[in-house]
């Protein structure tokens, strides 16, 4: 894991705002990768929803599409 306390941050708001920006949307790719692994290996919306420390529903209504487009392309 990277420490957070040890990356140097912008002092420019435009530089600050758009590294917030990116590290987002990284983020955003990241859980989205993590969930359809997990949905490909089994696992339940709540023990997904657990790991992302959100309730069942936060986590399946913001990622469902995920579920949707796996169950596509087995079909």
């Amino acid at each position: 894991m990277v420490d957070l306390n040890a990356l140097h941050l912008p002092d420019d708001p435009d530089e600050a705002l758009a590294a917030v920006v990116a590290l987002r949307r990284l983020a955003d790719t990241l859980e989205r990768r993590a969930v359809r692994s997990a949905l490909g290996q089994g696992w339940s919306w709540a023990r997904i929803a657990q790991a992302l420390g959100v309730s069942k529903q936060a986590a399946h209504k913001r990622l469902s599409d995920i579920a949707d487009k796996s169950a596509q392309e087995i079909s």
